[in-house]
């Protein structure tokens, strides 16, 4: 008898296809929080997290770019200096570096912003105010990826009920995070590399 994948397998499937790079550089990434993690534990600033982070990034041989400025585009209007990203791992992952006491939701909404802006697909939110990391991990998919969107600048068009492609999503609310990104769970192998007992994902 021939076994049938069901749909949700087969979904599975294709995103890991599709997703296959980013996923192995978010297993890498993770692998040097928990390092760093394990070493310092919660309590520190930021900066002393993304310090360490990069060290430890730089011994694994994987490329980056820190406090990368994002620069912002609005009707013709250039923003040079408005954000900076944490870290941008090998061109293709967002990190975002938190120290606070738990995630709020403009920490997702900010860093899907960010993959919007940079036409990225993944992101990672790193908290390391935690007692065990793996509870400060979130990973954020930007389910649109392609060229840029040509904004719509006068009132007349703007106004018009075109089908907008499921992939694609315009806002950050709440509501509208369900549909343009999602939180899928941490692989187990994001853990493997852990030295530390506690923090293998069960």
């Amino acid at each position: 008898m021939i076994k049938t994948k069901s749909r949700t397998e087969r979904t599975e499937g294709a995103e890991n296809r599709v997703f296959g790079r980013e996923n192995a550089l978010t297993d890498r990434v993770i692998a040097a929080a928990i390092e760093v993690h394990r070493h310092l534990g919660p309590g520190l600033l930021e900066s002393a997290y993304e310090e360490c982070l990069c060290h430890e990034l730089a011994l694994m041989g994987v490329p980056f770019q820190r406090q990368l400025p994002l620069p912002i585009s609005y009707k013709g209007l250039t923003l040079t200096c408005a954000y900076k990203l944490d870290l941008l791992v090998e061109d293709t992952v967002i990190v975002e570096i938190k120290a606070v006491e738990d995630f709020a939701p403009i920490h997702h909404s900010q860093l899907l912003t960010y993959l919007k802006l940079t036409n990225k697909r993944v992101g990672l939110l790193i908290n390391f105010h935690v007692p065990v990391l793996k509870n400060g991990l979130k990973r954020i998919v930007n389910r649109y990826a392609g060229p840029a969107l040509a904004p719509k600048s006068s009132a007349p068009s703007a106004l018009e009920t075109s089908p907008i492609p499921t992939s694609t999503s315009s806002s950050v609310t709440p509501d509208s995070q369900k549909s343009s990104a999602t939180t899928p769970p941490l692989r187990v192998s994001a853990f493997n590399d852990a030295p530390k007992p506690e923090e293998v994902a069960r």
